[in-house]
């Protein structure tokens, strides 16, 4: 037997090695699934439900709900979605209107997903309309500027003002409840984009200190008129936050939501706004690019 033979007898081969360790791999996967969901779901998924409302599958494979008024006029098949949401991590809120808190509340004992909102709003939610109280607590409550660190540092969620109302109602005859003031959500994802969710707002000039402080991904952007900013004062807002793309929503719902995708693509165009505008249908999943 040669000295090299000699050298490598007793030893597996290289191809033997590698072999090993992406057994070793997918064995470690398994026995963990969080690590596994990582392994293999890379890319971040967003649905539109209308009006406000989206969910968000995170490339480790959270979910979250945002303004989750999933029985909104124009989704259709709000029962069986609803029936179908077995795991949800959070619910995000941004203000207390109906069409935003929407169906939180049903959500949040069902699936015993937290509540992620301001101070005020979460105690009003909490106190008006039934949310647990024990899926409110601080970890998943906030305010104004503050960032909170959520589900292991998969999610970091940043509240920024809105020009809105807040006030919560549980029936539409009965006096609002205070809810504090409205906010912009900034949703920075693990591996995935950063997302800011207006809410309901008008164009103010303080949007611009948002990209100050966060490379902003996506902008989910309300551009309906009559109760927020229509599409000019919408092409406004993402022109000072300088999103990479921007994605229209709160339109369409009602009569008197006017602004239109089509009006707004124009606006955009006067303004010469680099940022990629893509619409998304009531109902429609897309994935989301990485940050």
């Amino acid at each position: 037997m040669s000295n090299a033979e000699l050298m490598t007898a007793g030893k597996p081969s290289l191809l033997g090695q590698r072999t090993c360790a992406s057994l070793v791999i997918i064995v470690v996967a398994l026995a963990r699934p969080n690590l596994f969901g990582l392994l293999w779901s890379m890319e971040t998924q967003l649905t539109w439900y209308g009006q406000s409302a989206f969910k968000i599958v995170t490339p480790g494979g959270k979910v979250l709900l945002v303004d989750p008024w999933l029985t909104n006029p124009v989704f259709e098949n709000a029962k069986d979605e609803i029936a179908g949401l077995n795991h949800v991590d959070l619910v995000l809120v941004t203000h207390g209107h109906s069409d935003h808190v929407g169906d939180a509340v049903e959500i949040g004992k069902r699936t015993r997903a937290k509540l992620v909102a301001t101070f005020d709003l979460s105690a009003a939610i909490v106190s008006a309309l039934g949310y647990p109280s024990e899926l409110a607590d601080i970890e998943t409550t906030g305010h104004m500027g503050g960032t909170l660190t959520l589900l292991r540092g998969d999610i970091a969620v940043t509240f920024v003002p809105a020009w809105h109302g807040s006030g919560v109602s549980k029936e539409e005859t009965a006096p609002a409840v205070y809810a504090g003031t409205p906010s912009g959500l900034i949703i920075a994802l693990r591996h995935g984009p950063t997302i800011y969710h207006t809410g309901d707002t008008d164009l103010f000039s303080d949007m611009a200190l948002v990209s100050r402080f966060h490379k902003i991904d996506i902008m989910l952007v309300c551009i309906g008129d009559h109760f927020t900013m229509g599409p000019a004062r919408a092409a406004e807002a993402v022109k000072l936050v300088n999103p990479r793309e921007v994605i229209p929503m709160h339109y369409g719902t009602f009569p008197v939501l006017t602004g239109t995708p089509e009006a707004f693509e124009r606006e955009l165009k006067k303004r010469k706004i680099k940022a990629k505008l893509r619409g998304m249908k009531v109902g429609e999943t897309i994935t989301l690019p990485k940050s």
